[in-house]
């Protein structure tokens, strides 16, 4: 039998504002967690139930040397960029945007969803790209909803959609620079699920809803809480209480590190001192590109 990976820390997630004041939940980066190899970020947006016309989001910024992966719950929000793209992500859809080089772009919510107001919910895992990759030309791959692959446990009690990685004979159909698990678990009370993860990855559960137990001993642990797990075993075991009144849900995520010096300046995240002032330049000169409005 594989081993069950303990928890090695848990860290909640700290509320602050983001981009033009809308709220989010952040595990990391905080003072107690800079990163977690190869991931750089986790924010959850909301839930935030916003009245006609006040809804927010973030105004043009750019950003180089990584990846950033956008998965909405709910409400809908926009999105423009320097290279000409734009779109609309609606609840369940994915955006896996790979800014390399550079990009400077836009997430505002949804005209129509700005005029009626209702609930933002959704969350943005920002992904290190490897020093050979942080020049590459940016990419996007759009997933909606109902393209996202899903599994189902043999018992029927837990679902999982799969962002990246494999998981309950599902597999995902996003492409990663580097390999990297991404899925959100549903379960139902009283379920239980065991998924593999390779021994050499950094792997995190982060909580959406519920109480879920996690570990080898049932460890339960709130929402908006980050599990970090030791790098002691082959499985991690996620689970609901029996007595939940509700479906439990908790995004697992993990990836193999990638061992590199991390230099941040805000929006940029290169390997040295040095590109990040290139970086700054770059942008500075419009380099970038702009986005039309």
């Amino acid at each position: 039998m594989p081993a069950i990976r303990s928890i090695e820390r848990v860290f909640p997630a700290v509320r602050t504002t983001e981009g033009g004041g809308f709220i989010v939940h952040r595990p990391f980066p905080t003072r107690q967690l800079m990163d977690f190899d190869p991931f750089l970020l986790l924010d959850e947006m909301g839930p935030t139930d916003y009245a006609p016309g006040a809804a927010k989001g973030a105004p043009d910024h750019p950003h180089r040397g990584f990846e950033t992966v956008t998965y909405m719950l709910a409400g809908r929000f926009g999105h423009k960029d320097s290279s000409g793209q734009s779109g609309t992500l609606n609840p369940g859809d994915v955006q896996w945007m790979t800014a390399g080089a550079g990009v400077i772009h836009s997430e505002m919510p949804d005209p129509e969803f700005t005029r009626t107001g209702g609930r933002m919910h959704g969350l943005q895992l920002w992904v290190n790209l490897p020093a050979r990759d942080k020049m590459i030309a940016p990419r996007y791959q759009e997933m909606p909803h109902a393209s996202i692959p899903q599994g189902r446990s043999a018992d029927g009690k837990a679902t999982v959609k799969v962002i990246a990685g494999e998981s309950l004979g599902a597999q995902a159909a996003i492409e990663t620079r580097t390999p990297i698990l991404y899925l959100h678990f549903t379960l139902a009370p009283g379920a239980r699920v065991e998924q593999p993860v390779p021994h050499a990855w950094n792997v995190f559960a982060y909580g959406l809803a519920g109480k879920a137990l996690y570990g080898d001993h049932a460890e339960p642990i709130d929402a908006q809480h980050m599990v970090a797990f030791a790098g002691d075993g082959e499985t991690v075991t996620i689970a609901a209480p029996a007595d939940a009144t509700e479906p439990v849900e908790v995004l697992l995520i993990g990836g193999l590190p990638l061992n590199e010096p991390v230099v941040r300046y805000g929006p940029f995240v290169m390997n040295t001192e040095d590109e990040i002032r290139q970086a700054v330049l770059d942008y500075q000169a419009g380099r970038m590109g702009r986005i039309s409005h």
